[in-house]
């Protein structure tokens, strides 16, 4: 087991779990592409781990700037052999307080997103006959709760995506899903809903996971032998009930 050599484009990589994921994987030897907007962010992460790591800032919702990530990849390394696409945003609210903006940007961050990452790469790895596609999802993309409606939605549909790219290349493609539970990331920084805001404290009352518990698991999927995918993994601090 083994992700030493293999090429790995990464989404908000910047900070939380794409950040970690990357530390990890280059403690690892895997070649790696950052890409968040950042690049202040971008720029130290690469010269911190060193020559193996290349970094593009990338705005995942745009579809043409997508394909160009997987271009410069192909460029830079010769091939892709697994991306993880982990960039996404959580602005929780009541469906009643309309905040209809935040609602779009969810979708495209969060759904539009992943769809253009996994189109950024899979006519190549479908031509190769192999690649790895990993997808961040959440908990919540299991369950849905009050202020969560559109939040779950997004990460339920990465679900559905995730699960028909499988069946669709089943015996080439190995997809994995990531449902996190809460982790001490920047996450919660996109929330502004005053409502959401107020009842965070009583609503996380416990020790998150550190983001390097995430990349763990991403280490161990791409690392996994090729006949062996590991198709979902679900992982919460051992105090969450959500």
């Amino acid at each position: 087991m083994s992700a030493e050599g293999k090429t790995v484009i990464i989404t908000g990589a910047s900070s939380g779990i794409g950040a970690a994921t990357a530390r990890r994987l280059a403690d690892a030897g895997a070649n790696l592409m950052l890409a968040a907007r950042r690049e202040d962010r971008l720029k130290a992460l690469t010269e911190e781990l060193g020559p193996k790591v290349r970094y593009r800032v990338t705005d995942v919702t745009d579809h043409a700037d997508m394909l160009k990530l997987g271009e410069d990849t192909i460029a830079a390394f010769g091939q892709v052999d697994a991306i993880v696409n982990n960039a996404g945003i959580m602005p929780l609210s009541p469906l009643a307080n309309r905040r209809v903006a935040e609602w779009d940007q969810m979708i495209d961050v969060n759904i539009k997103g992943v769809l253009y990452g996994i189109d950024a790469v899979l006519a190549h790895m479908l031509e190769r006959g192999e690649g790895h596609v990993l997808n961040v999802s959440s908990v919540a993309g299991l369950v849905t709760n009050p202020t969560s409606a559109v939040y779950s939605g997004t990460k339920h549909a990465v679900k559905a995506i995730s699960e028909g790219l499988r069946k669709e290349t089943a015996g080439k493609i190995r997809v994995t899903t990531i449902y996190p539970g809460a982790v001490a990331t920047e996450l919660g920084q996109s929330i502004r809903d005053p409502d959401v805001l107020a009842g965070l404290r009583d609503r996380f009352n416990y020790t998150p996971l550190a983001a390097g518990d995430i990349a763990e698991a991403v280490h161990f999927a791409i690392a996994s032998p090729r006949n062996m995918a590991v198709n979902e993994i679900t992982i919460r601090p051992i105090e969450q009930t959500l």
